[in-house]
């Protein structure tokens, strides 16, 4: 039978026009599946092919001072970031972007690994871009294919160098802050903050970032921005308001900068109320924080780090130093506070220049002696021997005991981040574990603030804090808690207190300080002068006023500053700057004093104080 008859070619055309149905209905079906079925599915998956999803930072909250006044903000600036859908695409990109804006240098390899780190959202070239550059890429646009110039808010600094080391800076989160959780909820590319209150805050501060999305076509170039309804717009951080009295911050600064003893030396400054707020906060030498924003070069940064001045090193609670003769109060209080002495009390040594004690002869800083003085007169006239004996009658388990009550080996608490632990013997094991003996001649060096005694600045001005107030030594603070810090009670009455204040205000009107200018405001103080091992000598002093009703206490602190009679003036200046106001002439007029050698008066420290060695 043959295979074309008209049978045969019927039963073929049926089985075709079958398979043919059969096809045409799966195919149906699959079309009926893909379009009706799982269609927003689909649609999902066209549009993120279409779509690219781009970060819109958050506005950081501003930060003002005490009255409102700026200490950081955030002006327009603009971001620019390629769209790549491969590496290999970024790569290619970024090396014509090299080609065609050669004198804006960037590292390809830190853009892509940045890329790479922030899951492959656009890459993020230039995080601070000007008018100028913006307007050569968008020049450029035709040949760099997935460009977005975004509008986002860039950090300032309108003070620069006055608050650098209190406001910080601001800086890209890295890989390492991500893994360890510094910044809960960071992204990478977010900007967060790096120093000073822009870290400690950095929670309040940041916001939450947003989305933008952008069309593009398949091979990544940019055809225009999604509408509104596609946006998830940023939430800003809030405004973070200080204690911070700008003008006197100010102050402090150009006092700083425009007295030519003060501008060749290193140092701090710190001014606070007695309960703990923080007025100026200074440590010279400075930086601009500006210079962080948008990404600080590596020679700018390079510059800053090898700077033997060190301006990067925040000496109001990094620095630690001797605390010399401002300790005395200390101990003093110590005595007063175990009823071991009064005010009226003389030491049964008068003093001649010197403290025979064993075979070694400890020195007072005047060679010719106080004679005999009581409390009131060792602590105006900064007596080392009276100290010396003082400091034996304490003994040295109670003054180790009580200095560590009181904080002296601790940090102050104060609401900056770096603060370093002040030193100060735990106990009398703590020499034995050191150096495998307790000399007896440790205990004077102690009464005098050298030995094994390192303090903060901040530590320091908050001690004095308790003493010019309640007699409660409290953590200081740049911004407001919302529950108080608990506060140190000394154990000191007020009789205690006011016999304490009185012999700070001799320092002034009769003492070591009597040449600083502060009579009139009625400032009390202590001036020091501290040894440091193979440097020279450094100043303290540290005042409030006034005497009978404090409002503002003011420690400095300088590097090589001679001796502590030589900076009490600018300490006077600092608070006659905050009591009387701007329009009082004698801001202006510095107490000229000599810098080479001892004021009458002053205290010299003897280099010879290594305690007893027999």
């Amino acid at each position: 039978m043959s295979a074309f008859t008209s049978w045969e070619m019927g039963r073929r055309a049926s089985q075709a026009r079958i398979v043919i149905g059969l096809a045409f209905l799966l195919l149906s079906a699959t079309f009926f599946r893909a379009q009706i079925l799982h269609s927003d599915e689909y649609r999902l998956d066209a549009e993120a092919a279409r779509l690219r999803a781009t970060p819109l930072p958050a506005p950081r909250g501003d930060i003002v001072d005490r009255n409102g006044e700026l200490l950081a903000e955030n002006v327009p600036g603009y971001a620019i970031r390629l769209h790549a859908t491969n590496e290999d695409s970024l790569r290619a990109m970024l090396a014509t972007l090299a080609t065609l804006i050669p004198e804006h240098p960037f590292d390809p390899d830190d853009v892509v690994a940045k890329w790479r780190s922030a899951r492959f959202q656009p890459a993020l070239v230039f995080s601070n871009g000007d008018f100028e550059l913006v307007s050569r890429l968008e020049e450029l646009r035709p040949a760099l294919p997935g460009l977005v110039i975004q509008s986002e808010p860039r950090r300032t600094y309108p003070n620069g160098p006055a608050l650098g080391h209190l406001v910080g800076y601001v800086g890209e989160v890295s890989q390492e802050q991500l893994d360890q959780k510094i910044f809960p909820g960071a992204r990478m590319g977010e900007i967060v903050g790096k120093f000073g209150l822009e870290i400690e805050y950095d929670s309040i501060l940041r916001g939450t970032p947003g989305v933008s999305l952008v069309e593009v076509t398949a091979r990544g170039r940019t055809v225009r921005r999604a509408g509104d309804s596609r946006q998830v717009r940023p939430v800003p951080g809030r405004t973070l308001r200080t204690t911070i009295d700008l003008p006197l911050q100010h102050f402090v600064d150009s006092l700083w900068r425009a007295t030519p003893f003060l501008a060749e030396r290193r140092g701090a400054l710190l001014a606070m109320k007695p309960d703990g707020a923080v007025l100026a906060y200074y440590s010279y030498p400075t930086f601009d924080p500006n210079v962080w924003v948008g990404g600080i070069s590596r020679s700018e940064y390079a510059a800053l780090r090898d700077d033997p001045n060190r301006p990067l090193i925040n000496r109001v609670i990094y620095g630690k130093y001797p605390p010399a003769s401002p300790f005395k109060l200390a101990v003093a209080a110590m005595g007063l506070k175990r009823g071991l002495v009064t005010m009226s009390t003389r030491m049964p040594v008068p003093c001649t220049g010197g403290y025979q004690f064993g075979n070694r002869r400890f020195r007072c800083w005047r060679a010719a002696g106080h004679g005999s003085l009581d409390l009131t007169g060792a602590i105006a006239t900064s007596c080392d021997v009276y100290f010396y004996q003082l400091g034996q009658m304490i003994g040295a388990e109670n003054l180790i005991a009580d200095g560590n009550e009181w904080g002296f080996g601790k940090k102050s608490g104060i609401d900056l981040q770096l603060e370093q632990t002040s030193t100060f013997p735990e106990s009398v094991d703590w020499y034995i574990k050191r150096q495998g003996v307790y000399y007896r001649g440790e205990t004077l060096n102690l009464s005098i603030g050298q030995g094994s005694n390192a303090q903060t600045l901040v530590n320091m001005v908050a001690f004095y804090a308790a003493l010019a107030g309640d007699g409660v030594k409290r953590p200081p603070y740049l911004v407001e808690r919302s529950t108080p810090a608990p506060g140190l009670d000394l154990g000191l009455t007020d009789e205690h207190l006011a016999g304490l204040r009185q012999a700070m205000s001799d320092v002034v009107t009769r003492g070591t300080a009597g040449a600083s200018g502060g009579r009139d405001l009625m400032v009390a103080g202590k001036t020091g002068t501290g040894q440091v091992t193979n440097a020279p000598d450094l100043a303290w002093f540290i005042g409030f006023a006034p005497v009978d009703d404090p409002q503002i206490v003011v420690g400095i602190l300088v590097e090589e500053g001679l001796h502590g009679s030589t900076v009490a003036q600018h300490v006077v200046r600092t608070i006659r700057r905050y009591l009387l106001g701007p329009g009082d002439p004698a801001i202006r007029a510095p107490v000229t004093l000599p810098v080479t050698e001892a004021m009458p008066g002053d205290e010299i420290v003897d280099d010879e104080l290594t305690g007893d060695q027999g």
